[in-house]
Protein backbone atom coordinates (compact mmCIF):
# COMPACT_ATOMS: atom_id res chain seq x y z
CA UNK A 1 0.00 0.00 0.00
CA UNK A 2 1.48 3.53 -0.66
CA UNK A 3 -0.21 6.38 0.58
CA UNK A 4 -2.03 8.57 -2.12
CA UNK A 5 -4.41 11.39 -2.70
CA UNK A 6 -7.77 10.48 -4.40
CA UNK A 7 -6.57 12.43 -7.61
CA UNK A 8 -3.36 10.68 -6.98
CA UNK A 9 -4.72 7.33 -7.19
CA UNK A 10 -7.18 7.99 -10.21
CA UNK A 11 -4.50 9.37 -11.81
CA UNK A 12 -2.62 5.92 -11.60
CA UNK A 13 -5.41 3.97 -12.63
CA UNK A 14 -6.13 6.03 -15.94
CA UNK A 15 -2.44 5.44 -16.87
CA UNK A 16 -2.65 1.56 -16.05
CA UNK A 17 -6.23 1.73 -18.19
CA UNK A 18 -4.28 2.96 -21.63
CA UNK A 19 -5.36 6.83 -21.51
CA UNK A 20 -2.48 8.63 -22.87
CA UNK A 21 -4.65 11.53 -23.88
CA UNK A 22 -7.17 13.35 -21.57
CA UNK A 23 -9.67 16.06 -22.74
CA UNK A 24 -9.87 19.10 -19.87
CA UNK A 25 -10.52 22.37 -18.87
CA UNK A 26 -9.57 22.84 -15.12
CA UNK A 27 -11.94 24.40 -12.47
CA UNK A 28 -11.52 24.93 -8.69
CA UNK A 29 -13.45 22.06 -7.81
CA UNK A 30 -11.07 19.86 -9.68
CA UNK A 31 -7.64 21.64 -8.98
CA UNK A 32 -5.67 18.45 -6.86
CA UNK A 33 -6.90 16.15 -9.41
CA UNK A 34 -4.86 18.45 -11.88
CA UNK A 35 -1.86 18.84 -9.25
CA UNK A 36 -2.16 14.76 -9.65
CA UNK A 37 -1.82 15.20 -13.60
CA UNK A 38 1.22 17.30 -13.45
CA UNK A 39 3.62 14.58 -12.18
CA UNK A 40 2.02 12.42 -14.96
CA UNK A 41 2.09 14.34 -18.21
CA UNK A 42 4.88 12.25 -19.81
CA UNK A 43 2.44 9.44 -19.75
CA UNK A 44 -1.34 11.13 -20.36
CA UNK A 45 -1.31 14.31 -22.25
CA UNK A 46 -3.95 17.01 -21.44
CA UNK A 47 -5.25 18.68 -24.51
CA UNK A 48 -7.26 21.94 -23.06
CA UNK A 49 -10.27 23.54 -24.43
CA UNK A 50 -12.06 26.51 -24.90
CA UNK A 51 -15.25 25.28 -23.90
CA UNK A 52 -16.62 21.92 -21.72
CA UNK A 53 -18.64 20.40 -24.46
CA UNK A 54 -15.48 20.31 -26.88
CA UNK A 55 -13.93 18.52 -24.00
CA UNK A 56 -16.39 15.95 -24.47
CA UNK A 57 -16.85 16.03 -28.34
CA UNK A 58 -12.73 15.59 -28.35
CA UNK A 59 -12.96 12.41 -26.23
CA UNK A 60 -15.72 11.36 -28.70
CA UNK A 61 -14.17 11.82 -31.95
CA UNK A 62 -10.86 9.52 -29.95
CA UNK A 63 -12.87 7.13 -28.96
CA UNK A 64 -14.60 6.27 -32.28
CA UNK A 65 -11.60 6.63 -34.34
CA UNK A 66 -9.67 4.46 -32.14
CA UNK A 67 -13.05 1.81 -31.05
CA UNK A 68 -10.63 1.91 -27.06
CA UNK A 69 -11.87 3.79 -24.43
CA UNK A 70 -11.26 7.78 -24.21
CA UNK A 71 -11.54 10.65 -21.10
CA UNK A 72 -12.28 13.84 -20.25
CA UNK A 73 -12.45 15.73 -16.84
CA UNK A 74 -14.31 19.02 -16.04
CA UNK A 75 -15.86 20.78 -13.28
CA UNK A 76 -19.10 20.03 -11.87
CA UNK A 77 -23.07 21.70 -12.63
CA UNK A 78 -22.44 23.83 -15.78
CA UNK A 79 -19.40 22.24 -16.59
CA UNK A 80 -20.84 18.91 -16.79
CA UNK A 81 -23.82 19.79 -18.41
CA UNK A 82 -22.13 21.70 -20.82
CA UNK A 83 -20.84 17.91 -22.36
CA UNK A 84 -24.40 16.43 -22.05
CA UNK A 85 -25.11 16.79 -26.00
CA UNK A 86 -21.68 15.23 -26.46
CA UNK A 87 -22.34 12.24 -24.03
CA UNK A 88 -25.29 11.97 -25.24
CA UNK A 89 -23.92 11.49 -28.59
CA UNK A 90 -21.78 8.78 -27.29
CA UNK A 91 -24.77 6.72 -26.18
CA UNK A 92 -26.21 6.95 -29.33
CA UNK A 93 -22.92 6.12 -31.32
CA UNK A 94 -22.03 3.47 -28.67
CA UNK A 95 -18.69 4.89 -28.45
CA UNK A 96 -16.54 4.10 -25.12
CA UNK A 97 -16.13 7.92 -23.52
CA UNK A 98 -15.26 8.12 -19.54
CA UNK A 99 -17.16 11.45 -18.25
CA UNK A 100 -14.76 12.35 -15.18
CA UNK A 101 -16.37 15.59 -13.13
CA UNK A 102 -15.71 17.13 -9.67
CA UNK A 103 -18.40 17.82 -7.27
CA UNK A 104 -18.99 20.02 -4.20
CA UNK A 105 -17.55 19.19 -0.94
CA UNK A 106 -18.67 15.19 -0.02
CA UNK A 107 -20.60 16.72 3.57
CA UNK A 108 -22.88 19.01 1.34
CA UNK A 109 -23.83 16.89 -1.61
CA UNK A 110 -27.56 17.03 -2.11
CA UNK A 111 -28.22 19.45 0.88
CA UNK A 112 -29.13 22.56 -1.92
CA UNK A 113 -27.43 24.83 0.03
CA UNK A 114 -26.77 26.85 -3.38
CA UNK A 115 -23.05 26.57 -3.11
CA UNK A 116 -20.73 27.07 -6.30
CA UNK A 117 -21.66 24.63 -9.05
CA UNK A 118 -24.05 22.55 -7.17
CA UNK A 119 -27.11 20.39 -9.01
CA UNK A 120 -29.86 19.45 -7.38
CA UNK A 121 -28.70 15.45 -8.16
CA UNK A 122 -25.70 15.31 -10.72
CA UNK A 123 -24.81 11.74 -10.07
CA UNK A 124 -28.71 10.77 -11.36
CA UNK A 125 -27.97 13.10 -14.73
CA UNK A 126 -24.99 11.39 -15.36
CA UNK A 127 -27.16 7.97 -14.94
CA UNK A 128 -29.26 8.92 -16.98
CA UNK A 129 -26.60 9.72 -19.69
CA UNK A 130 -24.94 6.85 -19.31
CA UNK A 131 -24.41 3.04 -19.05
CA UNK A 132 -22.86 3.16 -15.44
CA UNK A 133 -22.03 6.06 -13.47
CA UNK A 134 -20.85 6.54 -9.56
CA UNK A 135 -19.09 8.52 -6.82
CA UNK A 136 -15.88 8.14 -5.37
CA UNK A 137 -15.66 8.72 -2.21
CA UNK A 138 -12.06 7.97 -0.38
CA UNK A 139 -8.72 7.36 -1.99
CA UNK A 140 -9.18 3.85 -1.02
CA UNK A 141 -12.22 3.37 -3.45
CA UNK A 142 -10.61 5.26 -6.50
CA UNK A 143 -8.71 2.34 -8.16
CA UNK A 144 -11.48 -0.76 -7.91
CA UNK A 145 -14.27 1.96 -9.27
CA UNK A 146 -11.93 3.13 -11.98
CA UNK A 147 -11.44 -0.10 -12.93
CA UNK A 148 -14.77 -0.92 -12.65
CA UNK A 149 -15.50 2.08 -15.12
CA UNK A 150 -13.08 0.73 -17.47
CA UNK A 151 -14.63 -2.78 -17.15
CA UNK A 152 -18.03 -1.73 -18.48
CA UNK A 153 -16.28 0.41 -20.94
CA UNK A 154 -14.82 -2.72 -22.70
CA UNK A 155 -17.96 -5.12 -21.63
CA UNK A 156 -20.95 -5.85 -23.96
CA UNK A 157 -22.46 -2.69 -25.50
CA UNK A 158 -19.93 0.00 -25.59
CA UNK A 159 -21.14 3.18 -24.67
CA UNK A 160 -20.04 6.09 -21.90
CA UNK A 161 -19.61 5.79 -18.33
CA UNK A 162 -19.24 8.68 -15.29
CA UNK A 163 -17.61 8.80 -12.28
CA UNK A 164 -17.60 11.75 -10.00
CA UNK A 165 -15.09 13.18 -7.22
CA UNK A 166 -15.52 15.97 -4.11
CA UNK A 167 -13.29 19.20 -4.86
CA UNK A 168 -12.33 17.80 -0.78
CA UNK A 169 -12.31 14.22 -1.87
CA UNK A 170 -9.80 14.68 -4.51
CA UNK A 171 -6.92 16.09 -2.27
CA UNK A 172 -7.74 13.57 1.17
CA UNK A 173 -4.49 11.03 1.14
CA UNK A 174 -4.81 7.69 2.72
CA UNK A 175 -3.26 4.59 2.29
CA UNK A 176 -4.09 2.96 -1.06
CA UNK A 177 -3.55 -0.72 -2.89
CA UNK A 178 -3.57 0.15 -6.55
CA UNK A 179 -4.67 -2.50 -8.74
CA UNK A 180 -1.51 -3.41 -11.55
CA UNK A 181 -3.54 -4.14 -14.31
CA UNK A 182 -5.89 -2.79 -16.52
CA UNK A 183 -9.90 -4.02 -16.65
CA UNK A 184 -10.64 -6.66 -18.90
CA UNK A 185 -13.91 -6.83 -20.75
CA UNK A 186 -16.38 -9.43 -19.66
CA UNK A 187 -15.99 -12.77 -21.62
CA UNK A 188 -18.70 -13.57 -24.30
CA UNK A 189 -18.73 -16.27 -25.85
CA UNK A 190 -19.94 -17.58 -29.26
CA UNK A 191 -23.60 -19.07 -29.07
CA UNK A 192 -22.34 -22.46 -31.12
CA UNK A 193 -26.52 -23.77 -31.48
CA UNK A 194 -27.65 -20.40 -32.64
CA UNK A 195 -24.74 -19.54 -35.18
CA UNK A 196 -25.19 -23.29 -36.85
CA UNK A 197 -29.23 -22.81 -37.03
CA UNK A 198 -28.31 -19.23 -38.69
CA UNK A 199 -26.05 -20.66 -41.12
CA UNK A 200 -28.71 -23.29 -42.27
CA UNK A 201 -31.42 -20.74 -42.52
CA UNK A 202 -28.84 -18.36 -44.62
CA UNK A 203 -27.87 -21.34 -46.59
CA UNK A 204 -31.06 -21.79 -47.78
CA UNK A 205 -32.41 -18.87 -48.26
CA UNK A 206 -33.43 -17.22 -52.32
CA UNK A 207 -32.91 -13.99 -51.88
CA UNK A 208 -30.54 -13.08 -48.41
CA UNK A 209 -29.63 -9.89 -47.62
CA UNK A 210 -27.33 -8.45 -44.94
CA UNK A 211 -27.12 -5.08 -43.19
CA UNK A 212 -24.44 -3.85 -40.68
CA UNK A 213 -24.23 -1.15 -38.48
CA UNK A 214 -21.99 0.16 -35.98
CA UNK A 215 -21.51 -3.02 -33.70
CA UNK A 216 -19.90 -4.60 -36.64
CA UNK A 217 -16.61 -2.52 -37.50
CA UNK A 218 -14.32 -5.25 -36.40
CA UNK A 219 -16.23 -8.13 -38.34
CA UNK A 220 -15.80 -7.01 -41.41
CA UNK A 221 -13.15 -9.87 -42.90
CA UNK A 222 -15.82 -12.17 -41.94
CA UNK A 223 -18.21 -10.41 -43.14
CA UNK A 224 -17.66 -10.08 -46.65
CA UNK A 225 -16.49 -13.83 -46.89
CA UNK A 226 -20.57 -14.43 -45.72
CA UNK A 227 -21.85 -11.86 -48.36
CA UNK A 228 -19.47 -13.78 -51.54
CA UNK A 229 -20.61 -17.26 -50.14
CA UNK A 230 -24.12 -16.01 -50.74
CA UNK A 231 -24.02 -13.37 -53.33
CA UNK A 232 -25.95 -11.56 -50.09
CA UNK A 233 -25.70 -7.58 -50.64
CA UNK A 234 -24.43 -6.06 -47.56
CA UNK A 235 -26.04 -2.71 -46.61
CA UNK A 236 -23.96 -0.49 -44.97
CA UNK A 237 -25.84 2.23 -42.55
CA UNK A 238 -24.33 5.43 -41.66
CA UNK A 239 -22.73 3.88 -38.67
CA UNK A 240 -21.69 0.86 -40.39
CA UNK A 241 -19.85 2.24 -43.41
CA UNK A 242 -16.20 0.82 -44.08
CA UNK A 243 -17.57 -2.58 -42.50
CA UNK A 244 -16.71 -3.60 -45.71
CA UNK A 245 -15.27 -1.80 -48.46
CA UNK A 246 -17.38 0.69 -50.30
CA UNK A 247 -16.05 -0.83 -53.39
CA UNK A 248 -16.87 -4.05 -53.01
CA UNK A 249 -19.13 -5.33 -55.05
CA UNK A 250 -21.93 -6.20 -52.83
CA UNK A 251 -21.13 -3.06 -51.08
CA UNK A 252 -24.65 -1.03 -50.51
CA UNK A 253 -25.94 2.26 -49.13
CA UNK A 254 -29.54 2.85 -48.08
CA UNK A 255 -31.33 4.12 -51.39
CA UNK A 256 -30.07 -0.08 -53.18
CA UNK A 257 -30.73 -1.52 -49.35
CA UNK A 258 -34.23 -0.06 -49.79
CA UNK A 259 -34.35 -1.99 -52.75
CA UNK A 260 -33.47 -5.07 -51.65
CA UNK A 261 -35.63 -4.95 -48.30
CA UNK A 262 -38.37 -5.16 -50.24
CA UNK A 263 -37.29 -8.39 -52.04
CA UNK A 264 -35.45 -10.33 -49.24
CA UNK A 265 -36.64 -13.69 -47.67
CA UNK A 266 -33.85 -13.57 -45.11
CA UNK A 267 -31.71 -10.71 -43.46
CA UNK A 268 -28.86 -11.24 -41.36
CA UNK A 269 -28.78 -8.00 -38.88
CA UNK A 270 -25.45 -7.52 -37.41
CA UNK A 271 -24.79 -4.82 -35.08
CA UNK A 272 -27.47 -2.33 -36.15
CA UNK A 273 -30.78 -1.48 -34.46
CA UNK A 274 -32.55 -2.20 -37.50
CA UNK A 275 -34.88 0.93 -36.76
CA UNK A 276 -35.64 1.97 -40.03
CA UNK A 277 -35.87 -1.06 -42.08
CA UNK A 278 -38.42 -2.35 -39.21
CA UNK A 279 -40.61 0.66 -38.65
CA UNK A 280 -40.50 2.82 -41.48
CA UNK A 281 -39.70 -0.07 -44.35
CA UNK A 282 -41.94 -2.29 -43.06
CA UNK A 283 -42.33 -6.34 -41.94
CA UNK A 284 -44.15 -9.27 -42.95
CA UNK A 285 -44.76 -12.35 -42.28
CA UNK A 286 -42.70 -13.65 -45.45
CA UNK A 287 -39.39 -12.00 -44.55
CA UNK A 288 -37.10 -13.45 -41.77
CA UNK A 289 -34.25 -12.27 -39.47
CA UNK A 290 -31.45 -13.25 -37.99
CA UNK A 291 -30.30 -10.73 -35.17
CA UNK A 292 -26.74 -10.72 -33.81
CA UNK A 293 -26.03 -8.00 -31.41
CA UNK A 294 -24.18 -7.87 -28.41
CA UNK A 295 -27.07 -6.24 -26.56
CA UNK A 296 -29.58 -8.92 -25.41
CA UNK A 297 -31.83 -6.22 -25.12
CA UNK A 298 -31.59 -4.93 -28.41
CA UNK A 299 -32.91 -8.24 -30.20
CA UNK A 300 -36.64 -8.02 -29.70
CA UNK A 301 -36.72 -4.13 -28.99
CA UNK A 302 -39.16 -4.10 -32.19
CA UNK A 303 -39.88 -7.39 -33.32
CA UNK A 304 -38.64 -10.73 -32.00
CA UNK A 305 -36.05 -12.43 -34.76
CA UNK A 306 -36.05 -16.11 -36.30
CA UNK A 307 -33.09 -16.33 -34.67
CA UNK A 308 -31.45 -14.05 -32.12
CA UNK A 309 -27.70 -14.04 -31.21
CA UNK A 310 -26.32 -12.44 -28.42
CA UNK A 311 -22.54 -12.12 -28.87
CA UNK A 312 -19.35 -10.30 -29.92
CA UNK A 313 -19.63 -9.44 -34.24
CA UNK A 314 -16.37 -10.57 -34.91
CA UNK A 315 -16.33 -14.05 -33.18
CA UNK A 316 -19.95 -14.96 -33.91
CA UNK A 317 -19.73 -13.84 -37.76
CA UNK A 318 -16.34 -16.07 -37.90
CA UNK A 319 -18.35 -18.79 -36.53
CA UNK A 320 -20.66 -18.06 -38.88
CA UNK A 321 -18.64 -17.85 -42.29
CA UNK A 322 -17.03 -21.21 -41.06
CA UNK A 323 -20.47 -23.30 -40.57
CA UNK A 324 -22.01 -21.28 -43.75
CA UNK A 325 -19.54 -23.42 -45.93
CA UNK A 326 -21.82 -26.46 -45.26
CA UNK A 327 -25.58 -25.27 -46.30
CA UNK A 328 -24.02 -22.94 -48.98
CA UNK A 329 -21.66 -24.61 -51.24
CA UNK A 330 -21.38 -22.15 -54.37
CA UNK A 331 -23.30 -18.79 -54.56
CA UNK A 332 -26.63 -18.51 -55.48
CA UNK A 333 -26.57 -16.35 -59.23
CA UNK A 334 -27.33 -13.20 -57.78
CA UNK A 335 -24.43 -11.05 -58.54
CA UNK A 336 -25.87 -9.56 -61.86
CA UNK A 337 -29.21 -8.88 -60.66
CA UNK A 338 -27.13 -7.39 -57.37
CA UNK A 339 -25.30 -5.42 -59.55
CA UNK A 340 -28.33 -4.08 -61.47
CA UNK A 341 -29.90 -3.01 -58.44
CA UNK A 342 -26.99 -0.84 -57.03
CA UNK A 343 -26.06 0.68 -60.24
CA UNK A 344 -29.53 1.77 -60.62
CA UNK A 345 -30.02 3.10 -57.11
CA UNK A 346 -26.47 4.85 -57.27
CA UNK A 347 -27.60 6.74 -60.15
CA UNK A 348 -30.90 7.74 -58.93
CA UNK A 349 -28.58 9.39 -56.12
CA UNK A 350 -25.81 10.97 -58.46
CA UNK A 351 -28.98 12.41 -60.47
CA UNK A 352 -30.85 14.11 -57.86
CA UNK A 353 -28.11 15.20 -55.77
CA UNK A 354 -25.19 15.57 -58.27
CA UNK A 355 -23.94 19.12 -56.37
CA UNK A 356 -23.49 17.63 -53.47
CA UNK A 357 -22.06 14.57 -54.78
CA UNK A 358 -19.39 16.12 -57.13
CA UNK A 359 -18.40 17.88 -53.96
CA UNK A 360 -17.89 15.05 -52.09
CA UNK A 361 -16.11 13.11 -54.65
CA UNK A 362 -13.71 15.99 -54.56
CA UNK A 363 -13.15 15.32 -51.09
CA UNK A 364 -12.70 11.74 -51.53
CA UNK A 365 -10.07 12.41 -54.26
CA UNK A 366 -8.12 14.40 -51.89
CA UNK A 367 -7.56 11.78 -48.91
CA UNK A 368 -6.08 8.74 -49.10
CA UNK A 369 -7.71 5.43 -48.78
CA UNK A 370 -7.25 5.59 -44.60
CA UNK A 371 -8.30 9.64 -44.56
CA UNK A 372 -11.09 9.86 -41.65
CA UNK A 373 -14.18 12.11 -43.04
CA UNK A 374 -16.29 13.83 -40.09
CA UNK A 375 -19.96 14.53 -41.30
CA UNK A 376 -21.96 17.02 -39.80
CA UNK A 377 -25.50 18.13 -39.74
CA UNK A 378 -25.14 19.86 -43.15
CA UNK A 379 -26.59 19.35 -46.99
CA UNK A 380 -23.11 17.30 -47.59
CA UNK A 381 -22.89 15.20 -44.31
CA UNK A 382 -27.05 14.05 -45.07
CA UNK A 383 -26.18 12.90 -48.86
CA UNK A 384 -22.26 11.60 -47.47
CA UNK A 385 -24.57 9.04 -45.57
CA UNK A 386 -25.89 7.75 -49.16
CA UNK A 387 -22.72 8.88 -51.29
CA UNK A 388 -19.22 8.78 -49.68
CA UNK A 389 -17.61 5.68 -50.66
CA UNK A 390 -15.94 4.44 -47.63
CA UNK A 391 -13.22 2.25 -47.38
CA UNK A 392 -12.04 1.50 -43.88
CA UNK A 393 -13.36 0.85 -40.89
CA UNK A 394 -14.17 4.22 -38.95
CA UNK A 395 -12.88 6.29 -41.45
CA UNK A 396 -16.55 7.77 -41.60
CA UNK A 397 -17.85 9.34 -38.30
CA UNK A 398 -21.56 10.10 -37.99
CA UNK A 399 -23.64 10.81 -35.08
CA UNK A 400 -26.24 8.04 -35.17
CA UNK A 401 -29.54 8.67 -33.85
CA UNK A 402 -28.82 11.45 -31.94
CA UNK A 403 -28.06 14.25 -34.95
CA UNK A 404 -26.27 16.09 -32.78
CA UNK A 405 -26.26 19.62 -34.92
CA UNK A 406 -22.69 21.54 -34.03
CA UNK A 407 -21.08 18.39 -32.88
CA UNK A 408 -18.40 18.15 -35.92
CA UNK A 409 -15.53 20.24 -35.84
CA UNK A 410 -15.04 19.96 -31.55
CA UNK A 411 -14.93 15.83 -32.55
CA UNK A 412 -12.48 16.11 -35.55
CA UNK A 413 -9.86 17.60 -33.50
CA UNK A 414 -10.26 14.76 -30.89
CA UNK A 415 -9.94 12.43 -34.04
CA UNK A 416 -7.13 14.03 -35.44
CA UNK A 417 -5.44 13.77 -31.96
CA UNK A 418 -5.85 9.68 -31.45
CA UNK A 419 -4.59 9.43 -35.06
CA UNK A 420 -2.11 11.93 -35.59
CA UNK A 421 -0.71 10.69 -39.05
CA UNK A 422 -4.40 9.72 -40.88
CA UNK A 423 -5.82 13.07 -42.69
CA UNK A 424 -8.69 14.23 -40.88
CA UNK A 425 -11.37 16.10 -42.46
CA UNK A 426 -14.39 17.89 -41.00
CA UNK A 427 -17.07 19.19 -42.92
CA UNK A 428 -19.59 21.49 -41.63
CA UNK A 429 -22.47 23.97 -42.49
CA UNK A 430 -22.12 27.13 -41.71
CA UNK A 431 -25.08 27.15 -38.88
CA UNK A 432 -23.38 23.98 -37.06
CA UNK A 433 -19.61 25.35 -37.78
CA UNK A 434 -20.04 28.29 -35.64
CA UNK A 435 -21.30 26.17 -32.63
CA UNK A 436 -17.12 25.44 -31.81
CA UNK A 437 -15.53 27.31 -34.11
CA UNK A 438 -13.49 28.60 -31.18
CA UNK A 439 -11.69 25.81 -30.86
CA UNK A 440 -9.96 26.69 -33.94
CA UNK A 441 -7.85 28.32 -30.77
CA UNK A 442 -7.50 24.62 -29.50
CA UNK A 443 -6.35 23.43 -33.00
CA UNK A 444 -4.24 26.31 -33.26
CA UNK A 445 -2.56 25.92 -29.18
CA UNK A 446 -2.19 22.11 -29.82
CA UNK A 447 -1.12 22.11 -33.42
CA UNK A 448 -4.02 19.69 -34.21
CA UNK A 449 -3.90 19.20 -38.05
CA UNK A 450 -7.67 19.24 -39.15
CA UNK A 451 -8.88 20.61 -42.45
CA UNK A 452 -12.08 21.49 -41.92
CA UNK A 453 -14.41 22.66 -44.40
CA UNK A 454 -17.58 25.21 -44.33
CA UNK A 455 -20.21 24.77 -46.95
CA UNK A 456 -21.86 28.37 -46.10
CA UNK A 457 -24.97 28.98 -47.55
CA UNK A 458 -26.25 31.95 -45.33
CA UNK A 459 -28.74 29.98 -43.46
CA UNK A 460 -29.73 26.52 -41.15
CA UNK A 461 -30.17 24.90 -44.92
CA UNK A 462 -32.30 22.37 -43.96
CA UNK A 463 -34.43 24.42 -41.92
CA UNK A 464 -35.27 26.90 -44.37
CA UNK A 465 -35.82 24.91 -46.89
CA UNK A 466 -38.71 22.40 -45.26
CA UNK A 467 -40.40 26.46 -44.25
CA UNK A 468 -40.62 27.00 -48.12
CA UNK A 469 -41.42 23.91 -48.92
CA UNK A 470 -44.31 23.03 -46.13
CA UNK A 471 -44.80 26.46 -44.58
CA UNK A 472 -45.84 28.17 -47.72
CA UNK A 473 -42.29 30.25 -47.64
CA UNK A 474 -42.83 31.48 -43.95
CA UNK A 475 -39.24 31.18 -43.35
CA UNK A 476 -38.50 32.26 -39.72
CA UNK A 477 -35.24 31.99 -37.88
CA UNK A 478 -33.96 30.36 -40.19
CA UNK A 479 -31.07 33.03 -41.90
CA UNK A 480 -27.36 33.73 -40.41
CA UNK A 481 -25.42 36.73 -40.82
CA UNK A 482 -21.73 34.86 -41.14
CA UNK A 483 -18.83 36.35 -40.28
CA UNK A 484 -15.54 36.42 -42.82
CA UNK A 485 -14.61 32.72 -42.78
CA UNK A 486 -10.92 33.01 -43.96
CA UNK A 487 -10.50 36.27 -41.85
CA UNK A 488 -11.51 34.67 -38.96
CA UNK A 489 -9.88 31.38 -39.36
CA UNK A 490 -6.85 33.50 -39.90
CA UNK A 491 -7.48 35.39 -36.53
CA UNK A 492 -6.90 32.51 -35.07
CA UNK A 493 -3.74 31.62 -36.65
CA UNK A 494 -4.89 28.94 -38.88
CA UNK A 495 -4.41 28.59 -42.56
CA UNK A 496 -7.49 30.06 -44.60
CA UNK A 497 -8.54 30.13 -47.70
CA UNK A 498 -11.61 30.47 -50.11
CA UNK A 499 -12.57 27.85 -52.71
CA UNK A 500 -15.69 28.21 -55.29
CA UNK A 501 -15.36 25.17 -57.20
CA UNK A 502 -15.59 21.15 -56.35
CA UNK A 503 -11.87 21.23 -58.13
CA UNK A 504 -10.51 24.39 -55.97
CA UNK A 505 -11.87 21.82 -53.12
CA UNK A 506 -9.70 19.02 -53.81
CA UNK A 507 -7.21 21.15 -54.26
CA UNK A 508 -7.50 22.94 -51.34
CA UNK A 509 -7.52 20.12 -49.49
CA UNK A 510 -4.72 18.26 -50.66
CA UNK A 511 -2.66 21.62 -49.86
CA UNK A 512 -4.13 21.75 -46.68
CA UNK A 513 -2.92 17.94 -45.64
CA UNK A 514 -0.29 18.35 -46.65
CA UNK A 515 0.44 21.89 -44.86
CA UNK A 516 0.11 19.22 -41.69
CA UNK A 517 -1.27 22.47 -39.28
CA UNK A 518 -5.22 23.03 -38.66
CA UNK A 519 -6.75 24.67 -41.62
CA UNK A 520 -10.08 26.13 -42.67
CA UNK A 521 -11.66 26.24 -45.76
CA UNK A 522 -14.84 28.66 -46.77
CA UNK A 523 -16.84 27.17 -49.78
CA UNK A 524 -19.98 29.36 -50.52
CA UNK A 525 -22.69 27.05 -52.42
CA UNK A 526 -26.17 28.31 -53.36
CA UNK A 527 -29.40 25.84 -52.62
CA UNK A 528 -29.01 22.50 -53.30
CA UNK A 529 -30.93 19.58 -54.06
CA UNK A 530 -33.18 17.94 -51.61
CA UNK A 531 -31.75 14.88 -50.42
CA UNK A 532 -35.54 13.86 -48.28
CA UNK A 533 -37.39 12.18 -51.15
CA UNK A 534 -34.54 9.41 -51.48
CA UNK A 535 -34.50 9.03 -47.37
CA UNK A 536 -37.98 9.80 -46.77
CA UNK A 537 -39.21 6.73 -48.52
CA UNK A 538 -43.04 4.57 -48.17
CA UNK A 539 -42.92 1.29 -47.16
CA UNK A 540 -41.73 -1.87 -49.47
CA UNK A 541 -42.89 -4.52 -47.16
CA UNK A 542 -46.68 -4.94 -46.37
CA UNK A 543 -47.04 -4.47 -41.75
CA UNK A 544 -46.64 -7.88 -40.06
CA UNK A 545 -50.51 -9.36 -39.71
Amino acid sequence: MTTLTTAQAVVSMLEVNGIDTIFCLPGVQNDPFFDALYDRTNAIKPIHARHEQACAYMALGYAMATGSPSAYVVVPGPGFLNTTAALSTAYAANAPVLALTGQIQQAMIGRNLGLLHELPDQLAIMRGLTKWADRITSPAAAPGLVNEAFRRLLSGRRRPVALECAMDTWARKAPVELISTPANADPCPVDEDAVERAAKLLGSAQNPMIVVGGGALDAGEHIARIAEMLDAPVMTGRMGQGVIDGRHRLSVTMPAGYLFWGEADVVLAVGTRLQPQQQNWGLDDKLKIIRVDIDGEELDRQRRPEIGIIGDAAATMKALADRLGEHASKPNGRAEHVAEIKGRANKAVRDKLAPQVAYLEAIRKALPEDGILVDELTQMGYVARLAWPTYKPRTFLSTGYQGTLGWGYATSLGVKVARPDTPVVSINGDGGFMFTAMEMATAAQHGIGVVAVVFSDGAYGNVKRIQQQSFNNRTIASDLRNPDFVKLGESFGLHAERVKSPEELSTAISRGIARGGPVLIDCPVGELPDPWSIVQVPRNRPAKS
